[in-house]
Formats: C-alpha cells, structure tokens, sequence
C-alpha cells in the first residue's frame, strides 16, 4: 500500500509556505542584489520561518531539525522550487541541507558543536567538494590525497565544481586516504575550514547558470587546489574509508528534494505557458485553440504528474523502508524529473516566441538552470544503468522465452486434455 496522506496541520503549512514564497520571496528574484544585500533581505524573511517552526525540516528533531519526514519534506519542496531562492530562506539549500546531514550522521560531538549547530542555525555555509576534472560521474576515480603526518592530515590535490567553494566557512572534502584498498573504500571525508594554509580556492568557474564571471555568490562553483593543506587528525568525518558509504546519507533523501523542486520549477512554466496560450491570438484564433498547443499542455500535464507520484512513491519509501530499499525509484526520479524539468520549459518558451527567449521572463534563467539537472549527483546516463542493473538483476535468461505461444499452447492441451477430448466430441 502507498500512503501519501498530510493531516490538517501539514496544509496549513503548505499553504501559508505557497503564499510566502509568492508573495515575499519571489519579488526579490527581480532585484539585482550582491550577496551581502540579498543576505540583509532576506534576515527578516528567515526569522518568519524559524517562528513558524519551519526552518531546517530536513534534519530529525534529535539533530536540531524539525523531523518532517520525507513525504511532507518533499511536498515543501515542491513549493520552495518555485523560486530559487526559497531554499535559502527556509534553511534547506544544497549544499548546506546534505553536508547538515553529514555531519548530523557521521560527526562527532566536537564536530557537531563547532560546525552543525551554526550550520543549522544559517550563521555559516558550506561547501561538499567531490568532483574532480578526471572524476565525475565515477569518483572512484578522484586522485585527491590525504596522508597522515602525526596528528594532522595532509591533503594535496585539485577539486573543481565544488559548490559555494568562495563563499563558505567549511568545506568537507572526500579524498582518498587508503589507495590500496578496494574502490568504494578508499575515500574519507575531511573537514576543512575556509582559509586553511594550502588550501587555494583559485576561480568560481563560469557556467550556463551563471556565465559571466561575478563576485563571490551563493550558488557558485569553485575550482580547489590543495598543496600540502593541513589539518588535525580528529578532521576525519566519520569512519575512514567509508567516505562512499557515507555519502549515500545525503544524496539519497537529497535527489528527492531536488527532484520536488524542479516539479515547483516546471508547475511555474506550467502555469506561464498556460497563461499565454489563452491570452494570444495567432491566425484568427487563440493559441489555446490550436492542436499543437493542446498536445504541448497536455504532455506537459502528464509528465508532470507521473514525476510527482513517482517522486512521492520514492520519499514515502524511504520513509517507511529507508534509503537502501529506494534505490530504484531513486534513480528513477533523478533522470525522469529532469527530463520533465526541461521538455516543460522548452515548451513554455516556445509558446512565448521572442518574449520567451528575452530575459523579460523568467523563463530563459529557468532553462539554464534547467540544463544542469541532468548532471546533478551523477548524470542521466548512471541513473539509467542502475535502474536497468536493478530492474534486470532478478530475470532469468530463458532459452525459450517464457511467453512462446507454441510452447504454452503445447503445455495447456496437456493440462486440459480432458476438457478439449469432451469439447471436441460435442
């Protein structure tokens, strides 16, 4: 059975946060605010969430959060995604809200009191640094050193697409602290904080998103050198080795929240597009008349739906299962709600013609931030093998297919023998 039932209190704080987020977050996407003035905005907005006891819901209530669930987080989500800086004020941005639970996981008290709490708390930021130049889709492959030297780590190496890089406070580092070891247990994660000897953040990298290069910003991207950084030994966040293993804690209940967000992305094309189709009039009639234009709201609808239940059906299993028994629908979620992320911004655009493509809406910044959801937490194409590896793992091979009609036919005459003997002699 599936159960995705909310009580009363849950509506109620999902209309309140749909109302909030329209009506004081989203008219501060228009303005063109530095870091430090988005910050100051945004204070007063942060403080109105904490009072609703709404802030930082990924976390369970014995590490400080509010203990949603995944079902009602991913609801919340789905409303936060309308806007991209929603998150940020509901204290569950990436990669804040993972490396939260990283340390909530895998840290020790000292670690939780110095880095969590004011993690928590949207005193500090962070940053989740994996991706190398030669490793990304596969990070078994990262080269990223870390060697013990008496009671410090010495960590050398090169990182890059390593989120809010600039503008954090601590950075966990996954690097390889055991090479001899098998492939998945080779890497462990380091706490680093920012301005730690060594340790040179050398550029934000310029990107669809973001394609000019600007000031330190949140949703940046850092290229990392580490030359010989140190840091003390009791750095190591969780077990050695199992920096792999550890990692799933995050990424697993992580793709949910993204994946929710972009369903709040593309309900606001959605709602654009629709908005156009009964406002323009093209060749004597409105667009919302023509055929083409139906087929575009319709598939639009559809695919919409079926990546909301799916992702659903994958937080509720999490939920009452956990994370190893959702694997599947995980990686199902991943790459289908980011193909219906962009088919459903593309149609929109295409519905606005010029106006679509301008920055006059939102539309274009929607498409390019659009792109990189199929390369979040591994691309597409890893996604798709694991649901096929899954899917596949339990079939099988059979010399003679087990739907050949000749053969069935010949093992049903012999079943009902008696039957087709008394048929045929009436």
């Amino acid at each position: 059975m599936w159960e995705f039932a909310t009580d009363p209190e849950v509506e109620n704080d999902l209309a309140w946060i749909r109302d909030f987020v329209a009506e004081e977050i989203m008219p501060l996407e228009t303005l063109d605010l530095d870091d430090a003035a988005m910050r100051r905005a945004m204070a007063p907005l942060k403080q109105r969430v904490k009072e609703r006891g709404l802030w930082a819901a990924h976390l369970p209530a014995e590490f400080g959060g509010q203990g949603f669930g995944q079902v009602r987080l991913a609801l919340m989500h789905e409303i936060l995604g309308r806007s991209h800086l929603a998150p940020l004020v509901f204290g569950n941005q990436a990669p804040d809200s993972g490396n939260a639970e990283l340390i909530a996981v895998g840290g020790t008290a000292e670690q939780k009191a110095r880095w969590l709490e004011p993690l928590l708390a949207g005193e500090i930021r962070s940053c989740f640094a994996m991706t190398e130049p030669g490793a990304g889709a596969d990070p078994t492959l990262q080269t990223t050193r870390a060697r013990l030297d008496g009671g410090e780590w010495v960590l050398d190496g090169r990182k890059w697409f390593a989120s809010n890089a600039s503008i954090a406070d601590v950075l966990i580092v996954m690097c390889v602290t055991d090479p001899d070891a098998p492939p998945h247990q080779r890497a462990s994660m380091i706490i680093v904080p920012a301005g730690t000897p060594g340790m040179v953040i050398e550029r934000d990298i310029p990107t669809m998103e973001h394609p000019v290069e600007r000031a330190p910003a949140y949703g940046s991207h850092g290229e990392i050198s580490f030359i010989s950084a140190r840091v003390p030994a009791d750095s190591l966040l969780g077990e050695r080795g199992r920096g792999f293993a550890l990692a799933q804690t995050r990424l697993g209940p992580g793709r949910i929240h993204h994946c929710m967000r972009w369903l709040g992305q593309s309900e606001r094309a959605l709602e654009m597009l629709c908005e156009r189709a009964v406002s323009r009039t093209v060749h004597g009639s409105l667009l919302s008349d023509k055929q083409m234009v139906q087929d575009w709201v319709a598939e639009s609808v559809a695919a919409r739906h079926a990546a909301r239940l799916m992702t659903l059906h994958a937080a509720w299993k999490i939920d009452t299962q956990g994370v190893a028994a959702a694997l599947t629908e995980i990686a199902l979620i991943k790459f289908w709600g980011a193909r219906v992320l962009h088919d459903v911004i593309d149609r929109a655009i295409q519905v606005h013609g010029s106006l679509g493509f301008s920055s006059d809406l939102p539309l274009e910044q929607m498409y390019r931030l659009a792109r990189a959801a199929r390369l979040y937490d591994g691309p597409d194409e890893v996604h798709k093998v694991t649901v096929a590896r899954r899917t596949l793992r339990g079939v099988e091979p059979r010399e003679t297919p087990s739907e050949h009609i000749p053969t069935r036919r010949a093992l049903a005459r012999e079943r009902f023998a008696e039957l087709l003997t008394a048929s045929a002699a009436t």
